[in-house]
């Protein structure tokens, strides 16, 4: 258990934080230049002056990008078209060729997005040298957004995801410690010792778990430190709500430990059982993929998953500055789910077989 008390949680935020990224970089760039003029050479150094594309060569025909393509050598195809500049000064428009390795559906929306960007900003810039002046009474009014990011300015992944990796780590290890500790009670023979003696459920129950609730409160301040010395993660909102929240949620995990430890005989088996349950509750909690994009049927199935709220109260403190009347539903919701676990981790504990 030492192991997992003291090494787990600076892996699992140090190293998790900085690999749990959204960013797609490094993109294998290839194009097709079928026009060969300063305009067209222009927009490939667009795309060699981005720090997300890495452009590789120029290839001389479709069949060997194609070619390069399905072997995975190249992620992005450019294609430009013969006679690009001069179609472009007569028609004052034209058309450029983009082909996506769209395996991973999900790079491949974020590199389509990188290239309409950069295909955009080269437009802009190349309005003025086309156009001529005799037609200005025709040029488009352009229209410039400023945009304003709140919460999260920099766009900083690790910002969003600290928080979440930080829920993580006080989910997995207080229900991992709790869900072994009585089953080892089992294993070794204490567990009969201590059901003969005239001891209640109830303070046997508190006294196997109260360490853990004083060890989940330390990891949450372990965690906090960590998140601001080494992410620089921004705690605008009241550390006294957060600790409050956790304090509840903890007792939430910590029911589910003992109830699963009711039922297993060996800890292999309250691993493998609390490991079942948590990859669902991660995967389900909006950590790394927004609830709102979930299926109405899944979205219905988070209400009872006890670390969306947790991740979402986490955001909300640290990263919004919310006060307790902005997460009293999250709060409530999670009480009436520590009232529940724990009454059933009681009720299925037996002192006698």
């Amino acid at each position: 258990m030492l192991p997992i008390i003291f090494v787990l949680p600076l892996l699992q935020l140090v190293i998790l934080s900085n690999a749990a990224t959204f960013e797609v970089k490094n993109i294998k760039f290839g194009y097709i230049d079928n026009d060969h003029t300063s305009t067209s050479r222009a927009l490939v150094e667009k795309f060699n002056a981005s720090t997300y594309f890495n452009v590789l060569t120029d290839f001389p025909s479709e069949a060997l990008a194609s070619s390069a393509m399905l072997k995975g050598e190249v992620d992005v195809l450019l294609q430009i078209p013969h006679y690009f500049e001069r179609d472009l000064q007569k028609e004052k428009q034209n058309s450029l060729g983009v082909t996506i390795n769209a395996i991973d559906g999900a790079a491949a929306g974020v590199e389509n997005v990188y290239v309409t960007q950069i295909v955009q900003r080269f437009n802009q810039n190349i309005k003025v040298d086309v156009f001529q002046v005799s037609d200005k009474q025709i040029q488009p009014i352009t229209i410039e957004t400023i945009p304003l990011f709140w919460y999260n300015k920099t766009l900083n992944y690790k910002t969003f995801m600290v928080p979440g990796i930080l829920v993580l780590l006080v989910t997995m290890i207080t229900l991992f410690l709790s869900g072994m500790n009585i089953v080892r009670e089992k294993e070794i023979g204490t567990l009969e010792q201590i059901n003969v003696t005239p001891i209640k459920k109830s303070q046997f129950i508190i006294g196997k778990l109260f360490p853990f609730w004083v060890i989940g409160m330390g990891l949450l301040t372990v965690g906090l430190i960590l998140a601001k010395v080494i992410f620089n993660v921004p705690m605008l909102g009241s550390l006294p709500l957060m600790y409050l929240y956790t304090s509840i949620y903890i007792l939430v995990i910590l029911g589910i430990g003992l109830f699963i430890s009711n039922f297993t005989d060996t800890q292999q088996q309250a691993m493998f059982i609390a490991w079942f349950f948590t990859v669902i509750f991660i995967l389900m909690s909006g950590l790394f993929t927004p609830i709102e994009s979930m299926p109405k049927w899944a979205q219905t199935l988070t209400e009872f998953n006890p670390i969306r709220y947790f991740v979402e109260v986490m955001r909300m403190v640290m990263l919004k500055g919310s006060g307790f009347n902005d997460i009293l539903p999250q709060l409530l919701k999670t009480a009436l789910y520590a009232f529940i676990m724990n009454g059933l981790a009681v009720w299925s504990y037996k002192k006698t077989n």
